[in-house]
C-alpha cells in the first residue's frame, strides 16, 4: 500500500511512496500526530538524482524490519531539498554544526516542536566500518526518548539556540562598503588554490563553480593580468577534455570525483549546464572568438534543449547518475561494444582519440578492480591529436562526429537515466539567462525563442494572483512558494532576455519581480536579502544566504540584478540597495572573497568602469544589426544595452527609461549613446567608434 507521498508531485517523494516505511510529506498532519502520539521525527532530505540516496533507499527504507523500527519510532518525514531548500538550509546547518560536515541523503531527528537532536547523512542498514546502522540507531534513540528524554530536549534547546545565534551573527553583519581591494584578494585567494596541471581549484573532489571563471575573466579585462586569463582558460579546457564532459550527447556532469576532472559523478543538473554555459560564451568573447568555447557552449545548450526542454517551454531539473543500479551505466563504454557498432577504422580512430582500452581505462574507487568500461575523455585537444594523426583539424572533427552519431543513436536504446522533471523558478532562470546570452553572442534565434518559451512559461503559469512567484512546477500544479533564488535568478534571466530582445516587457517583468523581492525579502534594519518572505512558514531560523557555491547565492544575483536595474532605468534608489547589500555582508566577504565570487562580479560592476550604452535606430535595419552584432561580440561585461526605436514615441521603453526620450538618431543611421561611469560621449553612427570608447584604460 502507498504511503502519504503517493499524492506528491515531487519525483523524489513519489519514489519513497511505496516504501514500507509510513513517510508524510512535510506538514502540519506529520507534526500534529507526532505530539497527538508523542513521538520523535525522522526528517529524511534528498533529492531524486542522489545516488547515496537511491542506495539508502534500496538498503534501508525498503527494508521490511527497518520500516516496522521506524514506524513505531517515529514520525517519518521525506523532503525534497530542491523543492524546499529552506528547510535543506536549516537542517544542513544544524547537520555540518553537529557532524562538521554535510550531505545527501541528510538525516536528522528532531522532536515535534521541530528541534533537532540528532543529525548525520548515509546511514547504513547495519553497522559497518564504525559506521553505525538502522538496526542499532533506531532502538537506540527511541530508548534515549523513552528513559532520558529531558537530555535530548536540553541538546534540542542547546542546538536551536545555537543555530539562532549563528543566523543572528554572521553573514549579516553589518560594515564597511566592499572595496576594490577585495577583488583583488578574491584573486590572489584563487590563485593559490588554483591546481596549475589540471585546471580548477583545490584537489578533488572537484566542481566545475562557473561564477569563479567569469570573474576572473573580469578581473583579466580590468587589470590586464594575463594569470587570471590563463586560470580561466585552463580550466575550460580541461573540463571539456575531461571525463566529467558527456562527449556522446554532450552536457557536464555534475563534479569530478578526482582532480584530472577524469571520473565524474554521473548527474546532470539544470544549473551547471546554464552557468557553464555562460562560462564559455564570455570565453569566447574574451578570447576574440575562439572556436572551441563556442563548440562547447553549442554542445551544452543543444543537450539541454534536446532532453530537458518541457513541451510547454520550462526547463526539467536533473538526470540521474544512476541507470539499471549502477552509476555511469548509460555513460560507459566496452571496447568491444566500439568495435560493434563501427567500422574497424572508426573504432580505432574512438579508441586513440578518447583513450579507450580493453580492460576498461579506469578501476572501480572501492575495490580498484578494473570494470572493463571505458570513460571518454581527450588527452589533448583535438588540434594536437589531429596533428599527431598527420590529418587536419576538420578531417578529423568529421570523422569523429560520424562515429560519435553512431555511439549516441545506440545509446539512445540503453536504459535511461532517471529524470527529475520538476521545473523550478530559480534553475529555469538561469537557463533563460544563458540561453539569452548565446543568442546575443551566437547571433542564434534558436536560443532566443527557447528563452521566451520559457520566461514566457514561467510568468503565465508559475505567477499568482498577486504577482508572486511559485517555485515549483510539476504536472500542471505550482506550488511552493518561491524563495530569494527564484525572485533574483528569474529577474537575472529577464534582463538578459530583455538585452537579446530589445522587449520592454521584460525589462518590465524585471523590474516587477524586482520590487516584489525587495517587498517581501529584504532585510530593513540590516540589509541583504533572507532567503524565505516575510510571511513564510519559520523553519528553526529565518536565513540570510550569501556564499557561492556550486550555484551562486539569491544575495550576489540580487546584488548584480540591482546594478544593473539601477543603470538600465537611471533610478538610483536601486543602487543604494545594492551598496546596503554589499556592506550586509562585508565583515563576511573580506575574510575570504573567493568564497564569494559571484558576488565579486557585481562588486566588479559596482566599482567600475561601467557603461550603459543606448543604441537608436531600426531594429531590423541592417546598420542596427551590424552595431547590435558588433557590441554582443565583444566582452564587456560592465555594461547595460537599451535600444530605443528611431522616430517612434516608444512609450514602453519611454516609461521604463525616462533618460533615453531625448535620444535620436543621427542622419537616419544607427546611433550609439555610450555613457561611462556617470559621464556620457557623443554620439556616433559608427560601430568601430562605439567600440573604441568601450576600451578601457588600465
Amino acid at each position: 500500500m502507498p504511503n502519504k507521498l503517493i499524492s506528491e508531485k515531487s519525483p523524489y517523494l513519489l519514489q519513497h511512496a511505496h516504501n514500507p516505511v509510513d513517510w508524510y510529506p512535510w506538514g502540519a498532519e506529520a507534526f500534529d500526530r507526532a505530539h497527538k502520539e508523542d513521538k520523535p521525527i525522522f526528517l529524511s532530505i534528498g533529492y531524486s538524482t542522489c545516488h547515496w540516496c537511491h542506495v539508502m533507499e534500496k538498503e534501508s527504507f525498503e527494508d521490511p524490519e527497518v520500516a516496522r523500527l521506524m514506524n513505531e519510532t517515529f514520525i517519518c518525514i521525506k523532503v525534497d531539498r530542491e523543492e524546499r531548500p529552506d528547510i535543506d538550509n536549516a537542517y544542513m546547518t544544524v547537520c555540518q554544526m553537529m557532524t562538521g560536515s554535510g550531505g545527501w541523503p541528510m538525516t536528522v531527528i528532531m522532536t515535534p516542536d521541530k528541534k533537532p537532536f540528532f543529525a548525520t547523512t548515509y546511514i547504513p542498514r547495519e553497522t559497518r566500518f564504525g559506521r553505525i546502522g538502522m538496526k542499532e540507531i533506531v532502538p537506540s534513540i527511541k530508548a534515549l526518548w523513552v528513559g532520558r528524554r529531558d537530555e535530548l530536549l536540553t541538546s534540542a534547546e542547546q542546538i536551536a539556540g545555537a543555530l539562532g545565534q549563528i543566523a543572528s551573527e554572521a553573514p549579516s553583519t553589518p560594515g564597511r562598503e566592499l572595496g576594490e581591494g577585495t577583488l583583488k584578494t578574491a584573486y590572489d585567494q584563487l590563485s593559490r588554490s588554483f591546481d596549475a596541471q589540471y585546471g580548477g581549484f583545490g584537489t578533488a573532489p572537484k566542481f566545475p563553480t562557473p561564477h569563479n571563471l567569469m570573474f576572473l575573466l573580469r578581473y583579466w579585462r580590468r587589470t590586464g593580468d594575463e594569470p587570471s586569463l590563463a586560470m580561466a582558460e585552463k580550466t575550460l579546457e580541461a573540463m571539456r577534455l575531461g571525463g566529467i564532459y558527456d562527449h556522446v550527447g554532450f552536457g557536464f556532469h555534475r563534479y569530478s570525483t578526482d582532480s584530472r576532472w577524469f571520473l565524474p559523478h554521473f548527474e546532470k543538473m539544470l544549473y551547471d549546464q546554464a552557468l557553464l554555459a555562460m562560462a564559455y560564451i564570455e570565453a569566447y568573447q574574451a578570447t576574440g572568438g575562439k572556436e572551441e568555447y563556442e563548440q562547447t557552449a553549442r554542445e551544452i545548450l543543444t543537450y539541454v534543449l534536446r532532453d530537458m526542454m518541457d513541451p510547454e517551454g520550462g526547463f526539467y531539473s536533473a538526470e540521474d547518475a544512476d541507470s539499471e543500479g549502477e552509476e555511469g551505466a548509460f555513460y560507459l563504454w566496452t571496447l568491444g561494444e566500439a568495435e560493434q557498432l563501427l567500422s574497424r577504422e572508426e573504432a580505432d580512430l574512438i579508441a586513440t582519440v578518447f583513450t579507450m582500452k580493453k580492460n576498461g581505462n579506469f578501476a572501480e574507487e572501492a575495490t580498484g578492480r578494473e570494470t572493463g568500461k571505458n570513460i571518454l575523455l581527450l588527452k589533448k585537444p583535438l588540434s594536437a591529436i589531429a596533428s599527431d594523426l598527420a590529418i587536419t583539424p576538420d578531417e578529423l572533427g568529421q570523422r569523429l562526429e560520424a562515429a560519435r552519431t553512431k555511439l549516441f543513436e545506440a545509446r539512445k536504446k540503453r536504459a535511461h537515466p532517471h529524470k527529475d522533471d520538476k521545473i523550478l523558478t530559480d534553475w529555469n532562470g538561469l537557463m533563460i539567462a544563458a540561453l539569452a546570452k548565446g543568442a546575443q553572442v551566437f547571433d542564434e534565434p534558436l536560443y532566443e525563442d527557447a528563452a521566451r518559451r520559457s520566461a514566457d512559461f514561467i510568468l503565465a503559469r508559475m505567477v499568482d494572483a498577486k504577482g508572486r512567484l511559485y517555485h515549483r512546477y510539476r504536472q500542471g500544479e505550482a506550488a511552493i512558494a518561491a524563495f530569494l533564488d527564484d525572485y533574483a535568478f528569474l529577474t537575472w534571466g529577464l534582463i538578459e532576455l530583455y538585452e537579446a530582445t530589445f522587449e520592454p516587457r521584460y525589462l518590465q517583468r524585471a523590474l516587477d519581480l524586482n520590487a516584489m523581492m525587495l517587498k517581501h525579502f529584504w532585510d530593513g534594519k540590516e540589509g541583504g536579502f533572507y532567503f524565505t518572505a516575510e510571511d513564510a512558514d519559520k523553519v528553526l531560523v529565518r536565513k540570510k544566504e550569501i556564499y557561492d557555491g556550486a550555484v551562486p547565492s539569491g544575495n550576489s544575483a540580487a546584488m548584480l540584478n540591482l546594478l544593473r536595474l539601477a543603470r538600465l532605468t537611471a533610478h538610483a534608489e536601486y543602487e543604494e540597495k545594492a551598496a546596503a547589500l554589499s556592506r550586509a555582508f562585508s565583515n563576511a566577504v573580506t575574510q575570504s572573497p573567493a568564497a564569494y565570487t559571484q558576488l565579486m562580479i557585481a562588486l566588479d560592476l559596482a566599482r567600475g568602469p561601467s557603461y550603459e550604452i543606448v543604441i537608436v535606430g531600426n531594429q531590423h535595419a541592417e546598420d542596427t544589426k551590424a552595431m547590435v552584432t558588433a557590441l554582443r561580440k565583444a566582452f564587456v561585461p560592465n555594461k547595460v544595452v537599451i535600444f530605443r526605436p528611431a522616430g517612434e514615441e516608444s512609450p514602453d521603453i519611454t516609461r521604463l527609461a525616462e533618460f533615453t526620450k531625448g535620444l535620436s538618431s543621427l542622419d537616419n543611421k544607427a546611433t550609439a549613446y555610450v555613457c561611462k561611469d556617470f559621464r556620457c560621449e557623443l554620439p556616433t553612427t559608427e560601430a568601430h567608434q562605439m567600440l573604441a570608447l568601450l576600451k578601457e584604460e588600465r
